[in-house]
């Protein structure tokens, strides 16, 4: 057996665990492509059959079953891409390099492919080769980049954007070389915090992060210090905590800025979290195209083990293989088990029976980075930040139509126009704005006037707060086409198990294009409508409500520019 497919192996309790970085290593040695030939290999080294292989590789879209040219060149044309122009930068390749999206070039030396978000929301257009970003891409930066790559080189990437932090809890001086560094961060009081949890009792820690009201930062915000206590008391079995890094939400780019650029922020959250709940063994599943963010945490889990900081636990970075829906913590749990990130029924649920039939908590990378705060200056300094029930610092992305799209670090409670001034304002004149990612309701730019961001008032306003991407929508954008692209996202990214969010998606997306392309009808907008309305709450993960809440919305709110494609 190899030795680095041995020493994968070694990293997990079940070595089933072990099937897609199995695979993911096995791809890379063989010029980008997972032949038939490694899938039995890869079946043979885990002790499975290659069925069993086969099926996970074809449900995750970062195995490639089919051979691709040496550079493969990926642009995400989601709805931040959209915004930001990743149809031009398409159509330009497709020109230049004489195929479409989906074909090789005849030297096989480019495959042109379009995928589902990237996770790049503010520097877009961005084009992924291979295992690389190549962000804020232009026409001659593109030519520039095909040049290069043809003549063995590659430029080097621009992730420039704005990054403001009015609360210097989680985003940290990113300008400084050598801001990744354990040295670094312990210069700035990194690793106190675990120091003064490891003297405390474990319910003493839970019970700090129950006052400090710390709600989850994935989306769903349920609070953490609550979801810890579910877990089963005087229990024999091993506790598992995985940080969810998967990142997945159109819109959404937070988690990746904390693992880039602090990862012993995330890694001493994990290591106070970790023993807390008594869980000797954590994972951090992160999305597989940040693969570069996830040798930085490798790198930075090294550093902390040497330092002595992880005698507690140990922490294994787990590359997922391209899936949404993997998002969702029962997918996620079946993920890592080597298996297909279909969701579970629930219950039971995860604190009882999750990783491996054992009790698990599963955090976000933002909520597991506000532990170190919360233990360091305990609940009534956390509380500082924010409004009643909305406490703490929060992150959000702005993306689309601003002046400086980034990244920003400002106190749950934050009124939206504050965070769209920091952002250089609106380009044109505002239409609508979607606060939290793509899968919650859009708001006209009336409803969004006074918007106060944290979770209430969100859900007041009738829309969530979600993971706090924001995405702005000028009116040069058609809504018809907005919706269009986003339920191909959400039918591209379903897992297929549930008939309401499989066909209900399908149904949706073929009507949409129907209307966009001139072939609608009026009774295909109630339909979608009728549609939207009955899919929640039918699904076992959220998806079917992702996408029938921003549909509805969208329809219901703009149906005029809907029913004007219509022909008489």
């Amino acid at each position: 057996m190899d030795a680095s497919i041995k020493q994968i192996i070694t990293k997990y309790p079940d070595k089933k665990s072990a099937i897609m970085p199995v695979m993911q290593h096995l791809q890379r040695e063989n010029k980008n492509f997972l032949s038939e030939d490694a899938m039995e290999e890869a079946a043979g080294v885990i002790g499975c059959s290659k069925s069993k292989v086969f099926g996970v590789a074809t449900y995750y879209t970062m195995f490639n079953v089919e051979p691709v040219g040496k550079f493969h060149l990926q642009v995400d044309t989601c709805v931040p891409g959209f915004l930001q122009g990743a149809d031009a930068v398409v159509a330009h390749l497709e020109k230049k390099l004489g195929i479409k999206a989906g074909e090789t070039t005849k030297d096989g030396l480019f495959t042109l492919s379009t995928v589902q978000d990237l996770g790049s929301c503010a520097t877009g257009p961005v084009i992924q080769v291979n295992d690389r970003y190549f962000e804020n891409m232009t026409i001659e930066k593109t030519d520039a980049l095909i040049e290069a790559l043809k003549s063995g080189k590659e430029p080097e990437n621009d992730p420039s954007m704005t990054v403001i932090s009015k609360c210097g809890v989680l985003l940290n001086d990113r300008t400084q070389k050598d801001c990744r560094t354990i040295a670094f961060y312990k210069k700035n009081g990194g690793y106190q915090s675990l120091k003064k949890a490891l003297t405390m009792k474990p319910a003493d820690i839970i019970e700090e992060v129950k006052e400090a009201g710390v709600r989850g930062r994935g989306g769903a915000g349920f609070p953490a210090g609550m979801k810890w206590s579910f877990l089963p008391k005087n229990d024999s079995r091993p506790v598992y905590l995985i940080c969810n890094a998967d990142e997945g939400e159109p819109g959404t780019f937070k988690d990746r800025q904390i693992m880039e650029f602090n990862p012993h922020l995330v890694i001493e959250g994990i290591a106070i979290s970790a023993y807390a709940i008594n869980s000797k063994k954590a994972f951090i599943y992160i999305r597989g195209e940040f693969n570069w963010i996830a040798d930085i945490l490798d790198a930075a889990i090294e550093e902390a083990k040497k330092d002595g900081q992880l005698a507690n636990v140990d922490i294994v970075v787990h590359r997922g293989g391209g899936s949404y829906v993997c998002g969702d913590e029962t997918a996620q749990i079946e993920s890592l088990e080597g298996k297909r990130g279909n969701p579970r029924v629930k219950p039971p649920f995860p604190a009882n029976a999750g990783l491996y039939g054992c009790p698990t908590v599963v955090n976000n990378v933002e909520t597991l980075s506000c532990i170190p705060y919360i233990i360091q200056n305990g609940a009534a300094g956390y509380k500082k930040f924010g409004t009643s029930n909305n406490f703490g610092p929060k992150i959000f992305g702005v993306s689309g139509h601003v002046n400086k799209p980034g990244i920003f670090e400002y106190p749950m409670g934050t009124p939206l126009k504050e965070i769209l001034e920091a952002a250089g304002g609106v380009k044109g004149k505002l239409k609508g704005v979607i606060v939290g990612g793509l899968s919650v309701a859009i708001l006209t730019a009336q409803e969004a006037e006074n918007l106060i961001l944290d979770f209430d008032s969100c859900v007041k306003a009738g829309t969530a707060l979600g993971s706090g991407g924001i995405m702005v929508v000028n009116d040069t954008v058609s809504i018809p086409e907005l919706a269009l692209r986003t339920i191909e996202f959400y039918h591209h990214e379903s897992c297929g198990q549930c008939v309401p969010c499989r066909e209900g998606s399908l149904v949706i997306e073929h009507k949409l294009r129907d209307l966009v392309e001139g072939r609608g009808k009026k009774e295909d907008i109630d339909l979608i409508l009728h549609l939207t309305a009955n899919i929640k709450g039918l699904t076992l993960c959220p998806t079917g409500e992702a996408f029938a809440v921003p549909i509805q919305a969208m329809v219901s709110k703009f149906r005029p520019e809907f029913e004007a494609l219509v022909k008489r």
